[in-house]
């Protein structure tokens, strides 16, 4: 297995450098035919906001990881990039490797669902630039059901590992169905897009999101189709929302504990959810206090997603072994691979010695005796490869490595002079 690989991520380098290294579609359509024309026989590339990897097959003998981070290097016109930014992988381990990726394992947020997509999109484009081959597509298929196992056999992807997914989760234990409710989102920054994304994600209809620059809360309302309301008149129609999610850094609370309580005598006290992201926060935590209000903030959501993220590293020996299986399945057609030819050719070398005697036997018997004879023969050649290419492939499917499969293929090919 003498695939190549080298990755760039965030165990490895710094954002910068990680995004001076990043790889568009548009530019690995330019760098796959490079690689193809001096350094890979077959490969894929995938980059992403947390990663770039190229792996490869070499299409000469002298191809080295320094040499695969000189051409990245240098097609991206990086000087601040270093080869010790890089990891370097190699036949199993770089199969390996690209299991743990495809699999959430690597992700820079572990169990990572969208990695898996992230990797089928790679291939998918190597495919269409005929960068891929035989091996690297087996390898491809092995990744994408250890993904799939991983996701279907395991929780490593479950819970969540974010404070905006957490808070969108904690909802909908208040509210089992909060599709129908009215949300209010209080900020316009990046957590309460984060907040408001999640919320589509759940089909949630009625949003309405204010922000003290109206411009950028019309911004978000025309990207994600939402109601805006103006800043100043948000306090007034506060009980006119069963959700509120409030992400703002304003230095004081926006809302105390007495305007709380005037909102739920006009709700008559129907349950309301607040999720206060914000520090300092942008309610007073005394609201919680009040009969049928739901406050939680950035310390209970924290909390969480600890909870959550200890769960999920609780589910690794769990993904690691789904791993070590389709590796060993891997090994095993890998190694097969090789033998493939010689059986082909053992065969062949029979075949060639029946054709041979048959063909003498022709001008001096008849027909019936040619028919029944051919038959037998043929029964013969079968019988005769039949036990040393089954324990052939025995010897390949059981071997932990190819070294002894070599040499059992080795030693048939010269015991019988076969090509």
């Amino acid at each position: 297995m003498n695939l190549f690989g080298i990755s760039i991520n965030h165990r490895t380098a710094p954002v910068e450098i990680r995004e001076a290294i990043n790889l568009s579609d548009s530019e690995i359509q330019v760098l796959v035919p490079i690689l193809k024309k001096e350094l890979f026989s077959s490969g894929y590339i995938l980059s992403t906001c947390n990663r770039t990897e190229i792996f490869g097959f070499p299409a000469l003998n002298d191809l080295s990881h320094n040499k695969i981070k000189e051409h990245i290097i240098n097609f991206k016109k990086s000087n601040g990039v270093r080869q010790e930014h890089f990891v370097n992988f190699k036949s199993y381990d770089a199969v390996a490797h690209i299991m743990r990726v495809a699999s959430g394992l690597d992700s820079m947020m572990l169990g990572d669902s969208q990695i898996l997509s992230q990797v089928k999109m790679s291939f998918k484009l190597a495919e269409e630039l005929e960068f891929t081959g035989p091996v690297l597509n087996r390898i491809f298929n092995t990744a994408v059901i250890t993904g799939k196992r991983a996701i279907s056999e395991t929780k490593i992807g479950e819970g969540a590992t974010t404070i905006s997914y957490a808070a969108v989760q904690l909802v909908e234990k208040i509210f089992s169905n909060f599709a129908r409710k009215k949300v209010l989102v209080i900020g316009a920054g990046e957590t309460s897009e984060l907040v408001i994304t999640y919320l589509k994600d759940k089909e949630t209809g009625n949003i309405t999101i204010t922000n003290r620059t109206l411009s950028k809360a019309e911004e978000i309302a025309g990207k994600y189709k939402l109601n805006v309301l103006e800043f100043e008149k948000f306090r007034e129609h506060i009980s006119e929302f069963d959700i509120i999610f409030s992400a703002t850094s304003s230095d004081i609370p926006l809302v105390n504990f007495s305007d709380v309580s005037e909102v739920m005598k006009k709700r008559k006290h129907t349950p309301l959810c607040i999720i206060d992201i914000a520090i300092p926060r942008d309610f007073e935590p005394a609201a919680g206090e009040i009969e049928n209000v739901f406050y939680n903030d950035i310390d209970s959501l924290n909390r969480i997603v600890e909870q959550n993220m200890n769960r999920r590293k609780a589910e690794i020996p769990k993904v690691q072994k789904i791993i070590d299986e389709e590796l060993e399945e891997l090994k095993k057609w890998f190694n097969s691979l090789q033998i493939v030819p010689t059986i082909k050719s053992f065969h062949s070398f029979f075949e060639s010695i029946r054709d041979d005697e048959m063909k003498k036997l022709k001008n001096k018997i008849g027909n019936k005796e040619i028919e029944k004879i051919d038959e037998m023969s043929r029964r013969l050649v079968t019988r005769l490869v039949g036990n040393p290419t089954s324990k052939l492939r025995e010897i390949s499917e059981k071997s932990a490595n190819n070294e002894k499969t070599f040499t059992y293929t080795l030693l048939l090919k010269e015991l019988f002079n076969l090509k």
